[in-house]
């Protein structure tokens, strides 16, 4: 399956659009990761736990985007955005959103 920002793939041609869509995955940090966060937001530097959480959130998003463009018969995605929010009470959940066009191309 191919997936692109871009709202065109070099070379192919665009047969059949299927529609919209998503690929949602919402993640709670678990509590070590945010004291070791915590952490590092006090002394400064990088934060690779939550730089952890945020890759496998994508990651997964982007795959559950492909699989639902393929149940609707299409072979490639174009025009991927992909969305950021943090949620609950204490900000302490993740989501990341994956939409793009589901399309054919040949």
């Amino acid at each position: 399956m191919i997936v692109t920002t871009t709202n065109c793939i070099e070379g192919k041609k665009v047969l059949e659009y299927k529609g919209i869509v998503f690929g949602e995955v919402i993640s709670g940090v678990d509590a070590i990761k945010d004291i070791a966060a915590g952490f590092t937001n006090f002394f400064g530097g990088r934060s690779k736990s939550y730089e952890g959480e945020l890759i496998q959130a994508r990651e997964e998003a982007l795959e559950e985007l492909k699989n639902r463009a393929y149940a609707v018969g299409a072979n490639a995605v174009i025009g991927i955005d992909i969305d950021y929010e943090v949620l609950g009470q204490g900000g302490n959940m993740l989501m990341v959103t994956a939409s793009g066009t589901a399309v054919v191309v040949g």
